[in-house]
């Protein structure tokens, strides 16, 4: 029947969990649609809100704080599943108490970000404000999801969180006068089973051991800071990780450990800390920690890597060897164009690899007169798909890397070749004979060509 409303139709509890997954000030306003809707937003299981939504005023503080107060001690017997609050505007006095509150309310999913400064009244200088967590958090029994950016951590004297599973850090501060840190708190969830970490501290040290952890991420965060006091160490232990991501070079150092179960690694990092810097490799300890690096990874099926990774493997190369990846079938690379005769030692390292995804990344400086003559082992018996993207040109340059592996693969299956566009001087007949080319050098291969013709 045309106009007729089902969703008022729905049972409260039914709707409540709609209204859920919406921020509340959407939830809000659906008080206006009828007297029935008036306070069912003051049932949802759950806050999300962001202080942007709230006037901003002198008043705005007491505003928001009177909102949520109202929203907490409506029905405060009753669980709350969901508190997301992002307060990144203004600072808020005693808001760690709105939070404890809501742990008390058995939730399982907090999220909260406080990215806040003060101005200070003597030199008029502004600095963060950080809001520490209340202690009730670390021993919460229903905790499911925890996401914290600029907030501080405390140390409590005593973790356990028996249910979260997972856990986002953006920009912590651990209490400079205890003893708590990420281990700790990692050491407290039994069940954790992915970690975001991303937090510029002084920590000589930061560690990460878990038996249930199974994903494990460090972003790339261009915030962070370029100058650091101190040479910092990050090392993780978990047996049953299946995915690591670090992107950027956070740490000066990386350690790797009982990684018995990694079956994919995301991989943008040059093994020194500082922005444009790379690593001597007259030095040995250097050496040494890239090479248990990469043993300590080797047990990977799935392997993406940057260019700028390339770039120091190829540097490493000239004064170690690469381990063999055994068991790597799908490989995706960044690869500069200056590095390309580097790709024939590079692919070496992986004698089983099915798949191959070849970005080309074009610096500025002038790439050298090509020759790819050695034929890694994949090429014989294992590598069945090749995807190039990035050329740049249907040049003879660039049609040497397609024929490369057209001339060389033996169990190749599709090769597709995909380029950033085509110059106005190729017609369109140019084109499709480079394609002819390309095609009678392998019967036994599907080649597809992909490019935007202008």
């Amino acid at each position: 029947m045309p106009g007729f409303d089902r969703i008022s139709e729905l049972p409260e509890s039914l709707i409540s969990q709609i209204l859920l997954h919406l921020p509340t000030k959407d939830s809000v306003k659906t008080s206006v649609l009828s007297t029935r809707w008036k306070n069912l937003w003051l049932n949802v299981p759950g806050l999300d809100l962001n202080c942007r939504d709230f006037p901003f005023d002198n008043n705005n503080e007491k505003v928001l704080i009177d909102f949520i107060d109202r929203f907490l001690q409506f029905n405060n017997e009753s669980r709350l599943l969901k508190f997301k609050v992002n307060y990144s505007r203004d600072e808020i006095i005693k808001f760690s108490d709105r939070i404890r509150d809501a742990v008390n309310r058995r939730i399982r999913v907090l999220d909260v970000e406080s990215n806040t400064y003060y101005q200070d009244a003597d030199d008029g200088l502004v600095y963060p404000c950080i809001e520490f967590m209340p202690l009730n958090l670390y021993t919460s029994k229903t905790l499911v999801s925890l996401k914290l950016s600029f907030s501080g951590l405390a140390d409590p004297g005593f973790v356990y969180m028996p249910c979260l599973k997972f856990m986002h850090l953006r920009e912590v501060r651990w209490h400079s006068s205890g003893t708590m840190n990420l281990e700790k708190l990692v050491s407290g969830c039994p069940v954790l089973e992915e970690l975001i970490y991303l937090c510029d501290d002084e920590l000589v040290v930061t560690r990460v051991r878990s038996r249930s952890l199974k994903r494990f991420s460090i972003p790339s965060e261009h915030s962070i800071s370029c100058f650091r006091s101190v040479a910092q160490t990050f090392e993780i232990d978990a047996p049953g990780l299946e995915y690591m991501s670090l992107k950027e070079d956070h740490f000066d150092r990386f350690m790797v450990k009982n990684l018995t179960s990694l079956f994919m690694i995301d991989l943008d990092i040059k093994f020194i800390f500082g922005f444009g810097r790379m690593f001597d490799p007259e030095d040995l300890a250097k050496r040494n920690e890239i090479r248990d690096f990469l043993t300590g990874i080797s047990i990977v099926r799935h392997m993406i890597i940057s260019h700028q990774t390339v770039k120091a493997l190829h540097i490493y190369s000239k004064v170690g060897s690469i381990p063999k990846f055994n068991n790597v079938s799908r490989l995706q690379a960044e690869f500069p164009s200056s590095l390309l005769q580097f790709l024939p030692a590079f692919l070496e390292s992986f004698p089983n690899l099915k798949h191959l995804i070849l970005k080309i990344v074009y610096p500025e400086e002038v790439m050298e007169e090509l020759k790819l003559v050695n034929v890694p082992r994949c090429f014989v018996s294992t590598l069945e798909r090749v995807e190039i993207k990035g050329l740049f040109d249907w040049g003879e340059e660039d049609m040497k890397i397609a024929r490369y592996f057209l001339e060389n693969s033996a169990v190749l299956e599709k090769l597709i070749v995909c380029f950033m566009g085509c110059p106005q001087h190729y017609s369109e007949s140019d084109i499709y004979e480079e394609l002819d080319k390309l095609t009678k050098r392998s019967l036994r291969c599907q080649i597809i060509i992909d490019a935007e013709l202008e």
